[in-house]
């Protein structure tokens, strides 16, 4: 039984018998919290056709429902929203139907496809904070379009190329003495981050010494003898040098292990990589296409450009007067090749950061320029930074959260508070690790995804891993305690079916409120697919499990006598369980039985 489809066919009837006249867009939305009812329906567009004031156009409505159509049992009305009470019978059909759902919550396939992007690193460092919320973000949003029937295609584009690449490696032919990641014992992202710090503390100093002997500031970032090694090794690169591409090669070669070991432990997953290295090309000749054609435009200097005056932007550069490409010109190819692997997404998704707006903006316009009709099917998923309480972090200071580090010390900070409540006695060693694994990174994800996507947020390790509150811990410890509520059931040979769930005629108040939370679970789905936006079912699970828990301390459930009550409550229990584990799984997060 569809719910809120059922109530809106009933209301629609209503008005038809009342007033005479059929209507096709009612406003119905959840009831505020300070009144009662679950469903309230907005009266004031109602008034054309009722010719009466919004009160007695709720009143008059209100009154036909309870006299007519079996579902209300109730209302009130305040200020021209009517708040509807649906009876208790209903509402344990509407249970019914939901727990005899095995799929619940997700949709069948539609035969759509999306291209989702997420991670996007560069190769001259190892992934931080920042990386944790795109790869986070990214990740779900890929978990919320599958249970939304999509078939999702989940990528990364790996900087791999340009001149910050070019840093690490100049300062590692310069100080590196040939180290390599078997003999620094450092993850290979690490040991090349290693030495893109070590270029840039060296680039300071030589530029503060050519400033000394009297050099302008301008001149000087350019004549600083690492500098001119890194730009030689890019013209260098791009010219395929052999020296040159092989020592790019084994470097990234480093990075890319330590990556997947990083990403393993995040819990994400892709299907397909692309390289700027590759894409590079094919965004070059479209851009050379674009100038023969008039869309773009050579400067005296050999640099192209393209004019987005008119569009309200100003001019980007495409190509440089060397002939190297930039961050646009890649990104141009890598669109291009993406929809010629896949012609049928209904669109490519972004998961860059806020900071590249105006990048995605223009990449966008100048796409449409050159004729790709599917321009209008790019999105850029921006979301904002993420802040600790010690400040702002700098990748080429090395003041960087690392992504590994901080993984590391959430497991441990779940270890400790793990052993603290000793309630694991009964677990090995290995179900003791999986656990505080589990536990330390649902405490990352969770308070990195229960924001908005488009906000700046402050992530607070210590808040983050308690049992109590907004957390993902204590979401998890939610389901541990339904799952052992279900062992006990078990036990005793309580086991729900559906007559049972039909027999129950009246609900408590914390059982309807939880019902109602649980028919939400599908909009919730789709909403946060609409939006983008994991943290609507994170906030979804967040509140099922806090609305379980007051439950859960109202109503002694192995206390009640009615056999039917008894596995109406079991089975509720079963299916709160069932919609917290689907929802943080979209989230990329696992939920323990036992905890």
């Amino acid at each position: 039984m569809n719910l809120d489809l059922t109530l809106r066919t009933e209301i629609q009837k209503a008005i038809t018998a009342l007033f005479n006249q059929p209507v096709d867009q009612l406003q119905l939305q959840p009831t505020n919290p300070e009144f009662e009812g679950s469903h309230t329906l907005v009266c004031f567009p109602l008034t054309r056709i009722s010719k009466l004031k919004p009160e007695e156009t709720g009143t008059t409505i209100g009154n036909y429902l309870v006299e007519h159509s079996g579902m209300v049992s109730r209302f009130n009305v305040v200020k021209g929203f009517l708040n509807l009470v649906i009876t208790d019978k209903v509402w344990a059909e509407v249970f019914a139907a939901i727990y005899a759902n095995k799929n619940y919550g997700t949709t069948p396939a539609n035969g759509k496809e999306i291209m989702i992007e997420y991670s996007s690193p560069n190769t001259n460092k190892p992934l931080h904070l920042g990386h944790l919320r795109n790869n986070f973000l990214g990740y779900a949003v890929a978990e919320i379009y599958k249970a939304n029937g999509y078939n999702v295609h989940k990528v990364q584009i790996i900087n791999d190329r340009g001149i910050h690449i070019c840093k690490s490696m100049a300062a590692w032919k310069l100080f590196g003495n040939g180290e390599a990641p078997e003999s620094s014992g450092l993850k290979g992202d690490k040991l090349v981050g290693k030495y893109y710090v070590e270029f840039d503390k060296n680039y300071k100093a030589q530029v503060k010494e050519l400033q000394d002997k009297g050099v302008s500031e301008a001149d000087a970032e350019k004549q600083a003898p690492i500098m001119k090694l890194a730009v030689d090794m890019l013209q260098k690169w791009e010219a395929k040098d052999a020296e040159t591409v092989q020592l790019w090669k084994t470097m990234n070669g480093w990075v890319y292990s330590g990556f997947d070991v990083t990403y393993k432990r995040m819990g994400v997953d892709f299907e397909k990589l692309y390289y700027e290295s590759d894409t590079y090309l094919l965004g070059k000749e479209e851009v050379l296409k674009g100038v023969e054609k008039g869309i773009f435009f050579k400067k005296e200097d050999g640099s192209v450009w393209v004019d987005l005056t008119g569009d309200g932007l100003d001019q980007k550069v495409l190509l440089r007067s060397d002939g190297t490409s930039v961050y646009m010109t890649q990104d141009i190819g890598t669109a291009i090749l993406r929809f010629r692997d896949f012609p049928k997404i209904e669109g490519q998704v972004y998961t860059v950061g806020n900071e590249q707006e105006y990048h995605f903006k223009v990449l966008f316009l100048i796409l449409g320029k050159l004729g790709y009709e599917w321009a209008k099917k790019c999105y850029h998923l921006s979301y904002g930074m993420v802040d600790l309480p010690t400040g702002k972090m700098k990748s080429r200071e090395g003041t960087v959260v690392d992504a590994d580090d901080l993984m590391q010390e959430m497991v441990d900070a779940a270890r400790t508070q793990t052993l603290e409540l000793g309630k694991i006695d009964d677990l090995t060693n290995e179900e003791v690790d999986d656990l505080v694994e589990m536990i330390g990174l649902s405490a990352l994800k969770f308070f990195l995804l229960k924001v908005d996507p488009k906000k700046r947020m402050m992530f607070d390790p210590s808040e983050s891993i308690q049992l109590q509150g907004h957390t993902g811990p204590f979401i998890q410890y939610t389901h541990a305690r339904i799952k052992a509520i279900l062992r006990k059931a078990a036990s005793m040979n309580i086991v729900p079916d559906g007559a049972s769930l039909k027999n129950v005629s009246t609900l408590e108040p914390a059982e309807r409120a939880i019902i109602f939370k649980i028919n939400q679970f599908p909009a919730k789905v789709q909403e946060a697919a609409r939006e983008y936006s994991p943290a609507i079912v994170a906030n979804y699970a967040f509140e099922l499990a806090k609305e379980y828990n007051q439950f859960y301390q109202a109503i002694p459930i192995f206390s009640e006598s009615d056999a039917d009550k008894l596995k109406f409550r079991i089975a509720f229990s079963q299916a709160t369980a069932d919609a917290i584990k689907k929802a943080m799984l979209m989230l990329g997060i696992r939920v323990p039985d036992r905890m």
